[in-house]
């Protein structure tokens, strides 16, 4: 038995040192050296803490452009030998906490080797540019890849992440079918943003568009499913007595029709009206256009010519939706209301005639 006790007796000092320490939801793995006993049945307890940090909890960028989202790791005290670590990249759902399962893979790198997924395969890659980076650049920047990121570093036991948020620099409007109102899915929602160069819009674009001024009565979908719509000046038939963010809930995506926000980021190439000696119908506009190395503009790309870039004609024209519109930074007498917009004809038909705006992309 005192032969037994004697082997017994490190493993039972060893268990002691594993107790763990008071605050128990610390996820921070504490490595330990059992060789530095001190004679006595004793063990020096040695703990190197796994640190995952930001330098910025959000970035912004344009469509078209390259991103870093900036992730670093390090240990506590700092290690002498490297280690062994692996990261892993995912896109974060809209409005999911930071540990949510429903996730895109963007990126998996351990040591030299990475690999990336999906829509991401071949625009993502890690800097690298000193010891502990892991930022990820993203290149080609898409209307989708707006949204929360996870930079999660795995170290043996030791699990620890941050979030970074990428927002893309564009504008919010409300489009709806050219059937009328409340005529989209969910999904006819998504491809009629798709259709004209932008995307369902998120919540917390729609929210950053009301608070810069978006008045807008009527529902739209926006990319998580839910419905809202923005009220800067409440009044008869337009919900509450307040300013604020009205909402729908999450209605049946498929049976449930609205109309949508949908947000357009910079656009490659400039946006144009045509001068041209007469006014064109719809089919003349196309070919004017093209005589031009162009196309009809579509309704994104002049928001966004209008928001970002500054355009500014007191002339409407057709779009490549069929619908007619024109864009005022500045308003003046005879160009519509008094706040600057892109003013809307509607969907006249396509016999009457109008200006055009034409895109030149290359």
């Amino acid at each position: 038995f005192i032969a037994m006790f004697a082997l017994l007796r490190p493993l039972l000092a060893i268990c002691c040192c594993l107790q763990l320490p008071a605050d128990a939801s610390s996820r921070h793995f504490l490595y330990q050296n059992i060789n530095t006993g001190n004679g006595h049945g004793e063990i020096s307890f040695h703990g190197i803490r796994l640190l995952v940090e930001s330098s910025q909890p959000s970035v912004s960028a344009t469509r078209g452009s390259s991103i870093t989202l900036p992730c670093h790791f390090h240990y506590e005290p700092e290690t002498v030998e490297p280690r062994r670590t692996r990261v892993k990249w995912s896109l974060l759902p809209a409005n999911a906490p930071a540990e949510a399962s429903a996730e895109t893979e963007v990126m998996v790198a351990i040591g030299n080797r990475q690999r990336s997924s999906g829509r991401f395969r071949g625009r993502v890659r890690l800097r690298r540019s000193a010891p502990g980076d892991l930022s990820l650049v993203i290149d080609g920047l898409q209307v989708s890849d707006a949204g929360r990121y996870r930079c999660e570093v795995i170290d043996g036991l030791e699990d620890e992440s941050v979030t970074v948020e990428l927002k893309l620099r564009g504008v919010v409007f409300p489009y709806h079918s050219r059937k009328g109102r409340y005529r989209l899915s969910f999904f006819g929602a998504r491809q009629a943003c798709e259709d004209q160069d932008a995307g369902l819009a998120t919540p917390e674009q729609l929210q950053a568009a009301w608070q810069d001024g978006l008045d807008w009565c009527n529902a739209g979908w926006l990319a998580d499913g839910s419905v809202r719509y923005p009220i800067t000046e409440p009044r008869a038939g337009c919900g509450g007595s307040a300013p604020g963010l009205r909402t729908y809930g999450e209605p049946h995506r498929l049976l449930a029709h609205f109309d949508a926000f949908c947000f357009s980021a910079s656009i490659k190439g400039r946006v144009f009206f045509l001068k041209h000696p007469a006014k064109l119908n719809f089919s003349e506009a196309v070919r004017a256009c093209a005589s031009q190395q162009s196309q009809v503009a579509k309704v994104g790309q002049v928001y966004a010519a209008w928001k970002l870039q500054g355009l500014d004609r007191c002339d409407a024209g057709w779009l490549a939706d069929g619908s007619v519109r024109y864009p005022v930074a500045t308003p003046r007498a005879n160009c519509g209301p008094p706040q600057p917009g892109v003013r809307s004809f509607g969907f006249p038909p396509k016999s009457l005639k109008f200006g055009v705006y034409c895109s030149e992309t290359s």
